[in-house]
């Protein structure tokens, strides 16, 4: 099994399918002795323990439980959901607190900052889907 780099700007990662549900396959990412030679294994999440499991939607081929494939992640894409899961959201918290500091007390302001990242969450819950399709991962046959 192989963890690498196939190209300059993608990752890909061996698996194994565990589990079939209409036009979604669920993939069991396995550990590999490439990861703790990798750079990228800070922002990659697959070293941190043996398995992970993937949702993958898939509606253009056929797959069966327990087949071997490999899962292809573009690193941009990795690149963009750091930012949209950490990054916006501390920058909208330090900016709702930098304003909030100057009109209100300065626990008050702490807790609007704090507070203001439940309705970020919370549409980000809703966007779910959207944010699905925009994250598209490949699945290839091996």
């Amino acid at each position: 099994m192989n963890l690498g780099v196939s190209e300059k700007n993608t990752f890909v990662h061996s698996g194994v399918i565990s589990k079939i549900t209409g036009d979604s396959v669920i993939v069991s990412l396995e550990q590999n002795v490439h990861c703790e030679s990798c750079r990228a294994k800070s922002a990659c999440g697959i070293s941190e323990s043996n398995t992970k499991d993937i949702e993958i939607i898939n509606s253009n081929d056929s797959f069966s439980i327990n087949e071997h494939v490999k899962v292809v992640l573009k690193k941009a894409l990795g690149l963009k959901a750091v930012f949209w899961a950490y990054v916006f959201p501390f920058i909208l918290m330090f900016s709702t607190l930098l304003i909030a500091s100057s009109f209100l007390k300065e626990w008050m302001a702490g807790i609007l900052s704090l507070g203001i990242l439940l309705p970020y969450y919370i549409t980000l819950y809703f966007l779910k889907n959207t944010l699905k399709s925009a994250f598209k991962i490949s699945i290839l046959k091996t």
